[in-house]
């Protein structure tokens, strides 16, 4: 059996992320297993630059090169071997954000690659699903991040379709312009896509719907009704900032965005018709260390 070390450093929009997986190969031909031997969440909210003022503050710009160079040490203690820095939205629509990517670059030689939203449907699509698809059945994948809404359409073991949409928790949070255009594109994008499949399932990833799963008991494997999301939703609106973080536990940067986020959830499920939403708890960085091990 071979042990390999390595990792993905996922910069969001609502945090940036470092995860270490040990991947585990057998000589007989069976499939390689991933497990997570480390995740680490650093909240730094670039969304809130980019989307409000347009381009990523000095002062986050420090904090991410201080959080990449910690990255790195972690990496080293762990014997990583290979590692790959994705940034999605947050990073691609910043008008510095490949200035702040070359000096992240000149600073702590880490390389980061700014992906656009196709691609990032695509590294995020690339996981084993197996466990959770049914191959003769019709899923709509949705990956609700802080600046953007990765949508893929997949049918009896093929994708049929995918977007992405700039409509995501940090965005609808600050309330900017142009939320209700793309609301209407989605609803339109959905009910055109999905009208002719039948007893459509919904498969969701990202941080709040990983919450959400957790705080409602259920075990792996079993999905979230559209009842439940309907009535978590309006509990949450219930309760203050203050509230969600003493009494559920939520960390300060997801006690906010968790409510746009289960928005966005509850409207695609009443788009699509869906009834239900497998969370298999991926994400970006999963399918980064997919990627990579493959591209070798």
């Amino acid at each position: 059996m071979k042990i390999e070390k390595l990792a993905a450093i996922d910069i969001g929009s609502n945090a940036i992320r470092l995860l270490i997986a040990n991947v585990l190969t057998k000589k007989n031909g069976e499939k390689p297993s991933f497990n997570k031997s480390a995740l680490v969440r650093v909240p730094i909210r670039l969304g809130a630059d980019t989307f409000l003022q347009g381009e990523i503050s000095e002062e986050s710009k420090i904090r991410m090169i201080k959080a990449i160079e910690a990255f790195k040490l972690l990496m080293e203690v762990h014997g990583v071997q290979k590692f790959k820095a994705c940034a999605t939205s947050a990073m691609r629509e910043a008008k510095n954000g490949i200035d702040v990517a070359n000096e992240i670059f000149e600073k702590t030689k880490v390389k980061i690659d700014i992906i656009d939203g196709k691609q990032e449907a695509e590294i995020l699509f690339s996981q084993d699903l197996s466990t959770i698809l049914k191959s003769d059945k019709s899923y709509l994948y949705i990956d609700v991040g802080g600046g953007s809404t990765e949508f893929i359409i997949f049918s009896n073991g093929k994708i049929i379709n995918s977007k992405s949409f700039k409509i995501g928790s940090v965005r609808l949070l600050n309330n900017l312009k142009g939320t209700k255009e793309i609301w209407e594109n989605i609803e339109i994008w959905i009910k055109a896509n999905t009208q002719n499949f039948k007893k459509l399932s919904l498969v969701g990833s990202g941080g709040n719907i990983n919450k959400l799963f957790k705080l409602s008991g259920q075990p792996m494997g079993k999905p979230l009704s559209l009842m439940y999301l309907k009535t978590q939703y309006q509990f949450l609106k219930q309760m203050t900032y203050e509230q969600r973080i003493s009494e559920l536990g939520l960390n300060p940067d997801r006690a906010d965005v968790i409510i746009p986020a289960t928005k966005i959830y509850l409207s695609v499920m009443k788009w699509s018709g869906a009834k239900k939403i497998y969370v298999p708890k991926i994400g970006l960085a999963d399918g980064i260390v997919k990627n990579i091990y493959y591209e070798k």
